[in-house]
């Protein structure tokens, strides 16, 4: 047939002098000249690399019919390049690209590093990736896209796969005390991204700034501010964010499980206050439960959302308790704010895969997600353990603070002391921040000096080679 060499063998793009005089590959021509410039075009993608070696080319049949040649022509082309060492040609195995050193593009000299490339990571946020549940979690994308439906493949409902909404609604309410419905929750790659999304409703419904705390991810306050709300920084202290600050504000993205980066939870009364101010003042509250599943030391406390879920919209994640790669998060709104939410995240365009969606439901499903939290709860207190002992035995003087809990802890220094330690810490090739690093440009309480060590990074046989390099670095 005449279109059957779109059906056979493996694709080679080849632009040979005859076809390229012609705008197409079924150019005629004398046999010796087609004869050269195919293997002309097969030397140079060989020599220029574009044609790995190892690369097993079409059959001199196939690649005769796609460039509409004569077969004797392209087996002599084959022929002349395994003479000149370019190509091999073995019974069974086919022709292909020789073997040979290909030099590499020559790198452009960097300035040296003082004290060398990091070779721990202590940056808090991240978890330990190389515990994933890769076993478990093919277990389950096996079941889930056995058990999809056939749209489950196509562009779907802008609020991500009914399969995870369901699983997270039950989830959320049993693990959170979330009350969630699976209508009232959108799928979206990341919190960041929510915050996007509920920023620009916020804006467009008039809102022109919202609180913050003084302490917190400048990623998050550069969302809002591009969405086109100014950021306003609450104070914190050792109770969480001062909720009495909220007077004035239509909104407040508050960390109340476990403040970041300080550790401490938001006080109860606070927690009162700020549900009170929500109601009173028709606020929002943009509970950021980045890692609520995660305390050591008591039942973890409940979201601030099962206070008053009209007036606080919940923002979780699975980048702490799987990894930050399968990019899924997700937002328990109200009822008035979901709809719009997923319309709008319809037309930025920017969803998860549906395929990890359905696969994180039958995680969810089949009591895979509990056991893979409560190993890494046990985990992850573990290392903090182990690091309140060494900070005890080895450098007295510095002090935990916070809460245990989450993924990270937060190291206070003498005054002053903080750039001096982060210093240190470079020079013993550890990647971490100081405290300083996540203050808002506007808070105006007493600066504050302290480290925030991620111990959730480091994989299990790294943990005790960084933990010593750390307290090497502190005073």
């Amino acid at each position: 047939m005449e279109d059957s060499w779109a059906t056979l063998g493996v694709d080679l793009h080849l632009e040979t002098p005859a076809a390229a005089a012609s705008g197409g590959p079924r150019s005629g021509g004398p046999r010796s000249g087609v004869r050269k410039g195919l293997t002309d075009a097969l030397r140079e993608a060989v020599r220029g690399g574009r044609l790995a070696p190892g690369i097993r080319l079409p059959s001199s049949r196939t690649l005769a019919k796609d460039l509409g040649v004569a077969r004797n022509t392209v087996a002599d082309a084959y022929a002349d390049l395994v003479a000149e060492g370019w190509l091999t040609a073995r019974q069974g195995s086919g022709t292909r690209v020789a073997e040979r050193a290909v030099p590499g593009p020559v790198a452009p000299a960097r300035p040296r590093r003082t004290g060398g490339a990091p070779a721990y990571d202590l940056m808090a946020g991240t978890p330990d990736v190389a515990s994933f549940p890769r076993a478990e979690w093919l277990r389950s994308a096996r079941r889930a896209l056995a058990a999809a439906p056939a749209d489950a493949l196509g562009y779907g409902d802008p609020r991500g796969r009914v399969e995870l909404r369901t699983a997270l609604a039950a989830y959320l309410a049993r693990a959170r005390g979330v009350h969630a419905d699976p209508d009232r929750i959108v799928v979206v790659p990341g919190i960041a991204h929510g915050l996007s999304l509920l920023g620009t409703l916020l804006h467009e419904q008039g809102l022109g700034r919202i609180a913050v705390e003084s302490y917190g991810l400048d990623l998050h306050w550069e969302r809002l501010a591009r969405a086109g709300l100014r950021t306003v920084p609450l104070a914190v202290d050792d109770c969480g964010a001062r909720t009495d600050g909220l007077t004035g504000h239509g909104a407040a993205l508050l960390t109340p499980a476990h403040q970041f980066p300080l550790g401490v939870p938001l006080h109860p009364d606070r927690r009162a206050a700020a549900v009170d101010w929500a109601r009173r003042a028709g606020g929002l509250i943009l509970e950021d439960d980045y890692d609520g599943e995660f305390r050591y030391d008591r039942q973890p406390v409940g979201a601030l959302q099962g206070l008053d879920p009209d007036r606080v919209i919940y923002l979780g994640t699975a980048s702490k308790s799987l990894a930050p790669g399968l990019r899924l998060a997700w937002m328990v709104l109200p009822a008035a704010l979901a709809l719009d939410a997923a319309e709008l995240k319809d037309a930025l365009g920017a969803a998860s895969s549906a395929l990890d969606q359905v696969t994180l439901a039958e995680f969810m499903t089949s009591g895979a997600y509990d056991r893979h939290v409560r190993a890494a709860r046990l985990r992850y207190r573990r290392r903090r353990d182990q690091l309140v002992a060494a900070l005890a035995e080895r450098a007295p003087e510095v002090r935990v603070t916070g809460i245990a809990a989450g993924l990270h802890a937060v190291l206070g220094l003498p005054p002053g002391s903080e750039q001096t330690v982060v210093q240190a810490a470079h020079w013993q090739r550890l990647a971490l921040q100081g405290v300083s690093r996540f203050r808002h440009p506007g808070a105006t309480d007493p600066l504050l000096d302290a480290l925030v060590v991620g111990y959730g990074t480091p994989s299990d046989h790294m943990w005790g080679a960084a933990l010593e390099a750390l307290c090497r670095a502190l005073p």
